[in-house]
């Protein structure tokens, strides 16, 4: 029997950064449980180059990473999906479409890196610091016992998961 394997879609606004950082990251974090997305209400149309730079430097794969509308989600034959992340706090706050299925969500909000000024080393350096924040959160998630969760449970982790900034500090060996 085959495990089911979970759709997840990352929402931005403008779907050129965060949410495709996201999408490349659990693709691969996920290591086969999971099947990731990414889209905007408003998507700019490209992908952040910097955003590529980042993801590329760091081993994950980008080849068909492409900035779109949610609204593809929202047709027939679209996948379903598991899991629904907003990653940044304005599409948080507007009204979403009606997904098919029901998903769980939660807000992952994360700083917009594309919205810093400066000499590229502090641009660089802002797209860097959003992946990993979102890489140390992917990785919880990617961690979480989906199938033993109940509803309640799962929405408290996932909550909880959008909180997280840095790795989870290992505990110390048992004495």
């Amino acid at each position: 029997m085959t495990d089911h394997i979970y759709n997840v879609l990352f929402l931005c606004t403008g779907n050129s950064a965060r949410s495709i950082m996201a999408e490349a990251m659990l693709n691969k974090l996920g290591a086969g449980r999971f099947r990731a997305f990414s889209a905007g209400s408003r998507p700019k149309g490209a992908v952040n180059p910097v955003a590529l730079e980042v993801l590329v430097n760091s081993d994950f794969p980008v080849e068909g990473l492409h900035s779109k509308s949610w609204s593809e989600f929202t047709k027939p034959g679209a996948p379903e999906m598991d899991f629904i992340f907003t990653v940044c706090d304005d599409v948080a706050g507007e009204a979403c479409p009606v997904w098919a299925g029901h998903a769980s969500t939660a807000h992952w909000g994360i700083e917009d890196p594309a919205l810093v000024e400066g000499t590229d080393l502090e641009r660089r350096t802002a797209f860097v610091k959003a992946q990993r924040y979102l890489k140390n959160r992917i990785q919880a998630f990617a961690s979480l016992p989906i199938r033993s969760l109940d509803g309640l449970a799962l929405k408290t982790q996932l909550a909880a998961i959008g909180q997280i900034t840095e790795a989870p500090k290992a505990e110390a060996p048992a004495a």
